[in-house]
C-alpha cells in the first residue's frame, strides 16, 4: 500500500480517470459530515455498533469491475480505516491500493478539534455533502 497526501491522492485521480476513490467512513459521515466530490462509498464499519460490514470487499470488487489492478485510493475520516482496509484489499489480491494520510477531516490539533492542520478539506480539495 502507497500512502499519499490528499494533494498527492488528487493528482493521482487526475493522472489516471480509471482509479476508484472510495470513501470507506459510515453512512452518517459520507452523508453528513460531506465527501470528496466523485468518491463513491463503501463503508468498512457500520455503525451505530461499529460492526464491521461483511460486504466491504465484495463491493469493492463489484465497483473495480473485478479488477484486482484496478489502483483503488482509499480515504476516511482521519487515515486510519483506510489502511485497515487497504490491508484487507491487498490480502484479497489487489495490486494497486493508496490510502490517503490524513484523510478527509484531518488529524485532531491541540483543541481536540479536526480540520485545522491537515486533511482532504483542509488543503481547498473539491467536496461536498448529500
Amino acid at each position: 500500500m502507497e500512502h499519499l497526501l490528499p494533494r498527492q491522492a488528487w493528482d493521482l485521480l487526475q493522472r489516471e480517470p480509471e482509479a476508484l476513490f472510495i470513501d470507506c467512513r459510515t453512512d452518517a459521515e459520507f452523508l453528513f459530515v460531506g465527501h470528496p466530490a466523485g468518491a463513491m462509498h463503501t463503508a468498512l464499519y457500520e455503525g451505530p455498533g461499529w460492526d464491521a460490514n461483511p460486504n466491504f470487499l465484495a463491493g469493492v470488487r463489484k465497483l473495480s469491475g473485478q479488477s484486482p489492478d484496478r489502483p483503488v485510493v482509499l480515504i476516511c475520516r482521519s487515515g486510519k480505516r483506510s489502511v485497515e482496509a487497504g490491508h484487507l484489499l491487498e490480502d484479497a489480491g489487489f495490486t494497486r491500493v493508496y490510502n490517503v494520510l490524513h484523510g478527509f477531516e484531518g488529524d485532531l490539533d491541540d483543541s481536540h478539534q479536526r480540520g485545522r492542520i491537515n486533511g482532504w478539506r483542509f488543503d481547498g480539495l473539491p467536496w461536498q455533502q448529500t
